[in-house]
């Protein structure tokens, strides 16, 4: 079953991408580019989730439904 996690991402001044999350306490992520932050804070998030076991109350976090909004992001 798939939920969703809501994260905040920021650049840092280093040129660096940060995400954190107020639902997933101790989800800190960083990449060199907003995939690679994704793609991490999404491996960290389902292992604070297992590691919790379950603790995370499901009521927190939505599910995903047939249709959902997405900020698509274009570099241009």
């Amino acid at each position: 079953m798939e939920r969703i996690v809501n994260i905040h991402i920021e650049k840092l001044p280093e040129g660096v991408y940060l995400a954190t999350s107020d639902t997933i306490q101790g989800l800190v992520a960083q990449g060199r580019t907003l995939t690679e932050t994704l793609e991490i804070a999404r491996d960290i998030a389902k292992k604070l989730i297992e590691a919790q076991d379950g603790y995370t109350s499901e009521t927190e976090l939505s599910l995903v439904h047939e249709s959902f909004d997405y900020p698509l992001v274009i570099g241009i």
